[in-house]
């Protein structure tokens, strides 16, 4: 998915698509010059972004099965909170959150992730 800047520097938002462009409980993943942002819709047609890497082993999340706000790691696993970014205990970890924004139908995605997600 091509990102397309919509909006000053400062605040850093890129239109990343649209909701009908991510198929219900998938993702889509958006490249950036820090690294990948994996785009989720859930089955309620809510929108999360997390940074696409696990906090396990570095695994694709975007590639992973989502099921309510969680998606499982593709490679061993691991659930991961799509609202948190945070694993699901006993797994303890984080994956960067990213705010999302939708407007008609728009996917906006900051690129400045949210704090609270330490070495991610």
């Amino acid at each position: 998915m091509q990102a397309e800047k919509i909006m000053n520097e400062q605040d850093q938002w890129l239109e990343a698509g649209r909701v009908e462009d991510i198929p219900r409980q998938g993702a889509r993943v958006v490249r950036t010059p820090d690294g990948d942002i994996a785009v989720f819709r859930t089955a309620d047609d809510e929108i999360f972004a997390l940074r696409d890497k696990c906090p396990h082993k570095g695994g694709p999340l975007s590639q992973g099965i989502v099921s309510d706000k969680r998606v499982a790691c593709p490679l061993h696993d691991w659930k991961i909170s799509l609202d948190s970014g945070l694993a699901v205990a006993p797994d303890e970890g984080c994956a960067a959150r990213f705010p999302v924004k939708v407007d008609n139908g728009s996917i906006l995605l900051s690129l400045v992730p949210d704090e609270g997600c330490p070495n991610s």
